[in-house]
């Protein structure tokens, strides 16, 4: 005979059935202080389908187990820290050094304030550029430059520096006003 068909999980059930998993996980969390090396070591297997490094200590395997079995129930890292996780590991093996500036791109809607010459400036990124008194321009650098009088990186200029300064959607364009 065949099994009727499955059911919804009436919503009423739907938060009892969270809370049954955390209060799982906190007793499993529980265990890991109770179990040695050895013990851990098959669970990460378990759990990460590959062998853990072979100089792990204890204290790292209880964590990597630990941070798994919270992946589990309570969701992983956002996509957005997977990849500044991935820049970083990247970094750290062509350079071994995490001095460098780490990519950040200002959104269109972004303003930069800067007082100079005893007046407060505004600088309002958008998708083709910046907006500057009401000017669209291609590069901080010309603001600066147009505020000054003399020749400024606009990054170092704003405040930015080490950052990407074009704005998201204009990464590909060329050419634009006042440059």
């Amino acid at each position: 005979m065949m099994d009727p068909e499955p059911t919804e999980i009436p919503s009423s059930n739907v938060g009892a059935r969270k809370r049954d998993d955390t209060e799982t996980l906190a007793s499993a969390l529980a265990t890991l202080s109770e179990m040695d090396a050895s013990d851990l070591r098959v669970e990460w297997c378990r759990l990460y389908r590959s062998h853990p490094p072979k100089k792990l200590s204890r204290d790292l395997l209880e964590l990597g187990v630990a941070w798994k079995l919270q992946e589990r129930v309570l969701g992983g890292l956002s996509a957005a820290t997977n990849r500044q996780l991935s820049e970083l590991a990247r970094t750290m093996t062509t350079k071994s050094d995490l001095a460098k500036a780490r990519k950040v791109t200002l959104k269109p809607g972004a303003r930069l304030v800067r007082a100079w010459g005893g007046e407060t400036h505004e600088v309002l990124v958008v998708e083709d550029g910046f907006v500057w008194r009401g000017v669209t321009w291609r590069s901080l650098s010309v603001i600066a430059r147009e505020m000054t009088g003399t020749h400024w990186s606009g990054p170092r200029f704003f405040g930015l520096t080490g950052i990407t300064t074009r704005p998201v959607a204009a990464a590909g364009t060329e050419g634009h006003d006042h440059e």
